[in-house]
């Protein structure tokens, strides 16, 4: 399609899009008395007006109910969890058995690491990204620490290139190979929260178990985002948070998926808890742990059900909406989002540098922009007139057209406000 960098055509582009009208189900910020254009979706998603539904129910069932909601609420408390068995495993192509909800990311991937990291004196070493979001990085060392090695021996990352800002597949496929026999685990972010790139999981997760190892993946920024098929892909195992493009709220819940092949292998060790013991036989309190059959097996405590009501509102708008149709409108306005980005640099003799990959198969809802040339004044410009981004060292400001709140008329005006910004500096 031959984009425009005009209002008029915008507006079209909002005309044709069959999603336009999930804008108004979120609740945005206002600057100046008006609704700003929000690109943090990567970092926080914005509150569905559905949500205070779901928890005041919660809350009017614990008024008029007390214990009794565990068992009588209108969605009983002790099987809250199983309601998000169906819509997740169709966001991260799984089977429902494969999916739960429980505890916060990286407190999910420690507990995955004590099932599928079980290093040997000659098969230790784990294989990561480059620049992989920093609470990876501290699990990876006190991982590796906890076992008795050293990070710098047993963590190896995966570089970029002299020159490139993205790491090359055939890069990681040759470091899978080079470590070889010494790999206990492969475990890489989805999606690179820095620059955007989203890795081939189907590719990286065949070459590491063929090298012997397990595969795990950090979806933090790849769930409600790509197209997932965890089961297919035959992944080990994955986590993500749900707070950012699946607009649960600050640090809420996080979901996790366990391929169906680990279901049934006692040999694997777990940190136990009773919410994973047996749900016919939890309440007999037995002493011996009998693990629910499938994902649900990994959990550990009662779950918090007050943060989980506004995951359910988000998991159930994704199931009206389907990943297809998020997707189709993602593409669209990245695309157009990064033909605005070179207009306005034309206009104004910029020297931006998209540093997301340019290829769709490679990125999703996240265009990483350096402004060379620019510095953090611009930043705080965006951010008064707004424009709600995200800026990270030295001058990298990270935009996510997120396409179930985001409309081709607010890139528009993006740009519009990116080129006064820069012109009145």
């Amino acid at each position: 399609m031959t984009f425009l960098n005009t209002r008029e055509f915008a507006k079209q582009l909002d005309s044709e899009d069959t999603l336009n009208q999930y804008q108004y189900q979120f609740i945005f910020p206002k600057v100046n008395d008006k609704r700003v254009i929000y690109f943090t979706g990567n970092s926080l998603g914005l509150q569905p007006k559905r949500t205070k539904a779901y928890i005041d129910e919660v809350m009017n069932d614990w008024a008029e109910l007390a214990v009794e909601g565990h068992f009588y609420a209108q969605k009983p408390w002790w099987d809250y969890q199983e309601r998000f068995a169906e819509p997740l495993s169709e966001i991260v192509g799984a089977l429902p058995s494969e999916v739960t909800v429980m505890n916060t990311l990286t407190v999910n991937l420690h507990l995955l690491m004590v099932s599928f990291y079980q290093p040997t004196a000659t098969r230790y070493k784990i294989i990561c990204e480059e620049k992989a979001f920093p609470s990876d990085q501290y699990m990876f060392q006190s991982q590796v620490d906890f076992h008795g090695y050293k990070p710098e021996d047993a963590i190896v990352e995966i570089k970029r290139r002299e020159g490139e800002h993205n790491i090359r597949l055939e890069d990681v496929l040759a470091k899978i190979e080079e470590v070889g026999d010494e790999l206990a685990l492969v475990l890489i972010g989805g999606v690179n929260y820095y620059t955007g790139q989203v890795f081939d999981i189907k590719t990286i997760t065949a070459a590491g178990q063929k090298a012997g190892a397990k595969v795990g993946w950090d979806l933090a920024h790849a769930a409600g985002n790509i197209k997932l098929q965890l089961h297919d892909w035959n992944v080990d195992f994955a986590a993500w948070c749900s707070y950012k493009y699946m607009n649960s709220g600050p640090g809420n819940a996080s979901g996790c998926f366990v391929h169906e092949k680990h279901h049934n292998d006692s040999s694997l060790p777990r940190f136990a808890g009773w919410w994973g013991h047996n749900k016919e036989r939890r309440f007999k309190m037995e002493p011996v742990f009998d693990p629910v059959h499938g994902a649900g097996g990994w959990q550990i405590s009662n779950l918090p059900v007050l943060a989980l009501a506004p995951y359910l509102a988000s998991v159930e708008m994704f199931a009206e909406v389907g990943m297809d149709a998020l997707i189709a409108k993602r593409d669209r306005i990245t695309s157009y989002l990064e033909f605005i980005l070179h207009e306005i640099d034309k206009e104004v003799k910029g020297n931006f540098e998209i540093i997301t990959p340019s290829d769709p198969e490679e990125r999703a809802s996240q265009l990483s922009v350096f402004l060379h040339g620019e510095g953090r004044n611009l930043f705080d410009y965006l951010m008064k007139n707004g424009v709600i981004t995200d800026w990270r060292e030295p001058n990298v400001i990270r935009l996510a057209p997120v396409p179930l709140y985001c409309s081709y008329e607010d890139m528009y005006d993006f740009g519009q406000i990116l080129k006064k910004g820069i012109l009145e500096k």
